[in-house]
């Protein structure tokens, strides 16, 4: 990688945003990360700069906002010479309900996070993306968007979540179709539960040493990064150890 290669990472100061990071910076990639907390992202500095990425530019943003998009855009352009290599996009809310009584104003923050802030922040960054692309086309621009195995298998329960999770496979499906022959590829990675906080709710029926390691998911994205422009990788769901693939 070259100090121009740049990630921009919706929902990075915990988590599976986090870790995937940390992968980045340590290829030495220059980031800009985002999350609604400024505290927890300043915090972050020193240690991605220490992993080896040249340069760490914070945005505290909520990406229920619909101007937040264009925001963590255009910073990533004036601090990143107008070029974006990698775009993760990872931040979402989770939310579980029975369709019988699940709340509208629910539904529309689940959307609102989890598919309507992903879907204007990739169209906000195509600019950004294409001119990124133009600079390794051997390696062109990647988009990688954290999707769940909830998306692909439906579980009781889950109905918003699982249905804002499968848009997202949908949206990217159609970009690969419209965007790949460019240089811009897009990956959706689907895993059942992750040790996160996120995931916290549920310990009482899936204990944390049997959800998946973070890591792995920024392992993967890490390898996509480096792919060439003429694969696209459809997408990958990640499921437990000792589950089927229909078991978050």
């Amino acid at each position: 990688m070259t100090d121009e290669t740049s990630a921009l990472i919706t929902g990075a100061s915990r988590g599976i945003g986090l870790s995937i990071a940390k992968a980045l910076a340590a290829q030495k990639i220059s980031l800009t990360i985002t999350a609604r907390s400024r505290e927890a992202l300043d915090a972050l500095v020193p240690e991605l700069t220490a992993l080896g990425s040249p340069r760490v530019i914070t945005v505290a943003c909520d990406m229920a906002d619909p101007a937040a998009a264009a925001t963590i855009t255009e910073t990533h352009r004036r601090h990143h010479d107008g070029a974006l290599t990698v775009l993760v996009l990872n931040a979402g809310v989770g939310t579980a309900g029975r369709i019988e009584a699940f709340p509208a104003n629910r539904l529309d923050k689940t959307i609102a996070v989890n598919f309507r802030s992903p879907f204007l922040t990739l169209q906000a960054a195509l600019p950004l993306l294409r001119s990124g692309a133009s600079r390794r086309p051997a390696l062109g621009a990647k988009i990688i968007v954290v999707s769940s195995i909830t998306g692909v298998f439906a579980e009781a329960g889950l109905a918003a979540y699982g249905a804002s999770k499968a848009a997202l496979l949908s949206l990217v499906d159609t970009f690969n179709a419209e965007e790949s022959a460019n240089g811009i590829t897009a990956t959706a990675i689907a895993p059942a539960y992750v040790d996160t906080d996120m995931s916290a709710w549920t310990h009482g029926t899936v204990a944390p040493e049997m959800m998946i390691p973070a890591d792995d998911i920024a392992h993967l994205a890490a390898a996509l990064v480096n792919m060439s422009a003429r694969s696209v990788v459809g997408p990958v769901v990640v499921s437990r150890a000792g589950t089927s693939g229909y078991h978050a």
